[in-house]
């Protein structure tokens, strides 16, 4: 089950945040800040799935954005990197070559992209 979605940049601005289980505010900046610090400084000769708390975090980066998901322990890696690519195709469908500026200025594309892939 997927806990949630995040887009970051490399700074650790989220541009995208969707929650699919309850967190308290503070906990949510908590949470992005964690990951956002696990997967922007791992090697990229490392995999792409850092375990995380009592869940796994799956992430791809694509140009100067991480796109990160938040799952179960036991789910199956390579279907969500497979789920994450299938995104990042259904972005560039929208906007021809997607960019950071496409994600800030059309937040409401992403969002329906976001409800559509996951």
């Amino acid at each position: 089950m997927i806990r949630f979605i995040l887009l970051q940049n490399r700074q650790g601005k989220t541009r995208l945040a969707k929650y699919y289980v309850p967190l308290e505010d503070s906990e949510k900046h908590k949470v992005e800040y964690e990951v956002h610090r696990l997967v922007v400084n791992r090697d990229p000769k490392f995999t792409n799935f850092v375990e995380f708390r009592t869940h796994k975090v799956i992430y791809r980066r694509y140009a100067g954005l991480f796109f990160a998901l938040c799952v179960d322990i036991t789910d199956n890696e390579l279907a969500y990197l497979e789920c994450i690519h299938l995104f990042v195709e259904i972005l560039d469908h929208f906007f021809s070559n997607v960019c950071e500026l496409d994600l800030v200025f059309n937040f409401h594309k992403v969002c329906h992209c976001c409800n559509f892939s996951f």
